[in-house]
């Protein structure tokens, strides 16, 4: 289906790739890993036939359909969501226009014209609309969202909306690029179970590892401009890339072992008579060897030790009669909660149930109607939101910002910390005012971990980060010493940190004094959708 070999490309005078290949074979699910900026986004470039590689080739089978979930979506004009999903607005028009232009100019038995055409029928059969139904609402929306204007959503709803058009022309290879940072985990997990049974290929990439364990069977890491395949999933991967540095390393050192003594032996010898030959074959042996560079180690996550924050209480936070509404839209009736001392609570539930308003409220952000809240005795309150750039002084570095909110960290310290959440060399000196979102973000979440609150607060902590960073987030939060509250759709993050879930719907919170998969087991035994909706 995709077979790409002997590819060189560069960007920007760095060179991403040099003799890189891979191939990806019907029905095959596939992840596409490495560090960020290792060339993932453009090898899908180049798959898309967007760009064009330095040398090398990437070919797709004539007949093969290929989609694209871009991380972001734009709208324009005043499409509904269901426009969006079944692709009348956008898609199918400029499918039609260049259906008209090939044919012009005879070329229908392009691969273009072949593709396009095929995508134009999946588009134009009867049964679209219900087929974009069901994928909609597995996604998370309402029956009464179809008709809404998309321009109304935010960009993770139109993500969606996009997501469902995809899936609704069904490809025969479909490239997702972060697929889980829009989604709630009761969509997460729908979209999981609809790709295990997805009939055609899927090459993605995605910082949810737990989200590749369930889906995928090969991995490709992009490392040293070269793409390595590996066999299983990202577990797997992770096994085998282990396994393999210690194979590599081994031969290394056993070659320069070899390669020393050959080379002590010529050394001590060549000027004896009786053995200058002898010497001097041994350094053509040496010549004659095919050198076994010295392997990379696998990156490790960075771990780092939070400082004890002062102790709270044993009821940290609690909630009595808490009436919540925006306008005519009540959020909670009458809502108790206590949270304990030492708890880590991880809260899920369907978008729009109000997660995010729950934690606002246990923050102490959030005016609400009737009720009291009540902090825990000496309670020190940190709040994660995924918006801060607010709390950032514009006229300060990023050195500067975390080296004042640790108040004992050494600048090495310091270092080491930004290294490991991807700041690196010159982009610590950078002024906070002109940092990305995801850079801001990833700034006021170390901030927190170098000063910890003993209430720490955190709405989805792992947007922006990649899979070593989440590890590393994951490892300093396993020895926090506080309590912690989260919002998360990351399954292998929650499963390595909740010790107590609340599932938020309609207004209720339930409590169930376990992790997540204890969750699982006592609302639907192992029904991960319906216990998520129980």
């Amino acid at each position: 289906m995709l077979t790409i070999r002997d590819l060189k490309v560069s960007a920007g005078g760095r060179m991403l790739f040099e003799g890189a290949s891979m191939t990806v074979n019907y029905g095959e699910r596939v992840a596409l890993v490495g560090p960020n900026g290792a060339g993932k986004s453009t090898l899908f470039s180049i798959i898309l036939r967007e760009n064009d590689p330095d040398s090398g080739v990437m070919e797709r089978d004539a007949w093969t359909m290929v989609g694209y979930l871009p991380q972001e979506g734009e709208v324009v004009g005043e499409e509904t969501v269901m426009d969006v999903a079944t692709g009348r607005a956008g898609e199918l028009p400029a499918l039609e226009a260049r259906l008209h232009e090939l044919e012009k100019t005879g070329s229908v038995d392009s691969p273009e014209y072949l593709e396009a055409h095929a995508k134009h029928e999946a588009l134009s059969n009867p049964q679209v609309e219900a087929k974009a139904k069901k994928i909609l609402r597995g996604l998370g929306y309402r029956d009464t969202d179809y008709d809404r204007k998309a321009k109304e959503l935010s960009g993770g709803w139109v993500m969606r909306a996009h997501l469902s058009r995809l899936l609704v022309m069904e490809p025969d290879l479909l490239l997702l690029d972060e697929p889980t940072n829009h989604l709630d985990l009761l969509s997460l997990l729908w979209l999981q179970q609809y790709l295990k049974n997805y009939s055609g290929a899927v090459l993605l990439i995605s910082h949810d590892r737990q989200f590749m364990d369930e889906i995928v069977q090969s991995v490709y890491e992009i490392a040293e401009k070269k793409l390595h395949s590996f066999t299983g999933n990202y577990t797997d991967y992770l096994r085998q890339k282990e396994e393999r540095y210690e194979q590599q390393n081994a031969s290394y050192k056993n070659q320069q072992k070899e390669i020393e003594a050959l080379q002590e032996f010529a050394d001590r010898f060549r000027s004896v008579a009786s053995k200058a030959s002898q010497a001097m074959s041994k350094l053509k042996q040496i010549e004659r060897m095919e050198l076994i560079e010295k392997p990379v180690p696998p990156k490790k996550p960075f771990r780092f030790q939070i400082p004890q924050p002062p102790r709270i209480g044993q009821r940290a936070m609690t909630l009595e009669g808490i009436h919540m509404a925006y306008g005519a839209t009540q959020v909670y009736r009458g809502l108790d909660l206590t949270v304990e001392r030492d708890e880590r609570t991880v809260l899920v539930g369907p978008n729009g149930a109000g997660k995010s308003t729950l934690l606002k409220i246990l923050a102490g952000i959030l005016d609400f109607q009737k009720g009291t809240r009540t902090p825990g005795l000496n309670a020190k309150i940190g709040y994660f939101s995924q918006h801060r750039s607010a709390t950032l002084d514009p006229n300060k570095n990023v050195l500067q910002e975390v080296m004042e909110s640790g108040k004992d960290l050494s600048e090495n310290e310091a270092r080491g910390i930004l290294g490991s959440f991807l700041f690196r060399k010159d982009d610590i000196y950078k002024k906070t005012d002109i940092l990305s979102g995801g850079e801001k973000t990833r700034l006021n979440l170390i901030k927190f971990l170098v000063d910890p609150p003993n209430l720490l607060l955190m709405d989805e902590p792992t947007t922006h980060l990649d899979i070593h960073s989440v590890e590393s987030l994951t490892l300093a939060l396993s020895s926090y010493g506080g309590t912690l509250v989260f919002i998360s759709h990351d399954v292998h993050f929650i499963r390595k940190l909740a010790t107590k879930v609340l599932h938020v719907n309609n207004g209720q919170v339930t409590p169930y004094p376990g992790g997540y998969d204890y969750f699982l087991e006592k609302t639907a035994a192992g029904d991960e959708r319906a216990a998520i909706t129980a």
